[in-house]
């Protein structure tokens, strides 16, 4: 399914204008958007994720569903959970968030380990 398929569903009978007012965006743009194409130039429309979160508000429907129905899951200037250390890792990142709240020691022993690990085990 199409950006545009999908919003032309979501939008059903209401008027494009009272969409677009509530999205705060021009009827212009989210016609070109539910075309897919912007009419001047014939290119695919790519929005924001700015545009994608008023969509999504608007709509109440859910922002990463949007985003990988539209194929930007894998960018992450529209998925903000790949801003996270580790974001293809669950379990790697979810240690990773645990470290702050180790003690000194529990720091230590991982910086001697961390140590051995990177000069190739020799010590």
């Amino acid at each position: 399914m199409s950006l545009g398929e999908l919003l032309k569903g979501l939008r059903g009978d209401e008027a494009l204008r009272d969409a677009a007012k509530r999205m705060n965006i021009t009827f212009s743009y989210l016609a070109m958007l539910e075309r897919g194409k912007d009419r001047r130039t014939g290119n695919p429309i790519k929005p924001t994720p700015e545009t994608l979160q008023r969509i999504a508000n608007a709509y109440k429907f859910d922002y990463l569903k949007l985003i990988e129905m539209v194929g930007f899951s894998d960018d992450p200037i529209y998925n903000p959970a790949l801003k996270e250390p580790f974001a293809h890792n669950p379990t790697l990142q979810q240690w990773y968030k645990t470290l702050p709240h180790c003690n000194e020691k529990e720091v230590e022993k991982l910086k001697v380990i961390w140590d051995v690990i990177h000069e190739g085990g020799d010590n």
